[in-house]
């Protein structure tokens, strides 16, 4: 009898191992084809900094799905406009809209998530949710300016969202001068190591 019993606990561990791996594969073939749909666009947008032999000096951390995090999401309430700056010295308006909580491998951090106040004129963005951050991989193997996570307002679901913080991206001053790249507030600072999404520039640094 214990000898059945063994044999199911090994075979229900071996099955939870074979669906693990599965998602985790499922995961990285999702991610490479964000990654690959991320580098087509540098090469369709005129402003972009980037040409297509700059593409292969774009690193990411590897997959990691630990780094997709199920957050509470808690809306602002009498949130008023605020000029957020930029590393170009002008500024961006825009309004606090929510606050969420997330927790990584035991370790609990918070940040806000921001709209731009101004319509967009692109109707895609008119749901748009802003994330910019910084941690404590930036200047060793992220950017020093922290990076960025785009959201949606439809996003949110019975007061939670979920953030992939593998799909966080360098701004474009991490490419070149010339552009307005909002610094991300001190309330998005954290005190964590974010070993996922996209990491230090390879190429030099442009000016215009």
């Amino acid at each position: 009898m214990k000898t059945v019993s063994l044999y199911i606990i090994i075979l229900f561990t071996l099955a939870g191992c074979w669906q693990n791996k599965a998602v985790t594969a499922n995961y990285k073939k999702e991610l490479g084809a964000y990654r690959s749909k991320y580098k087509a666009e540098f090469l369709s947008n005129p402003r972009s900094p980037l040409k297509e032999e700059d593409l292969s000096l774009l690193e990411f951390y590897p997959a990691d799905p630990s780094w997709k995090l199920v957050c509470s999401c808690i809306p602002a309430k009498d949130a008023k406009p605020f000029e957020m700056p930029t590393y170009s010295g002008v500024s961006r308006t825009y309004i606090l809209h929510s606050m969420v909580e997330c927790t990584h491998n035991g370790n609990k951090f918070g940040l806000n998530l921001y709209k731009n106040i101004h319509q967009p004129i692109n109707p895609l963005y008119k749901n748009h949710l802003f994330l910019p951050f910084k941690d404590l991989t930036n200047s060793e193997t992220t950017y020093g300016g922290g990076r960025y996570i785009n959201l949606l307002d439809t996003d949110i679901n019975d007061g939670t969202i979920i953030i992939d913080f593998n799909k966080s991206y360098n701004p474009w001053c991490a490419y070149s001068e010339g552009y307005n790249c909002p610094i991300p507030p001190t309330d998005n600072h954290l005190d964590i190591m974010v070993r996922a999404g996209e990491m230090l520039f390879q190429g030099k640094h442009k000016t215009p």
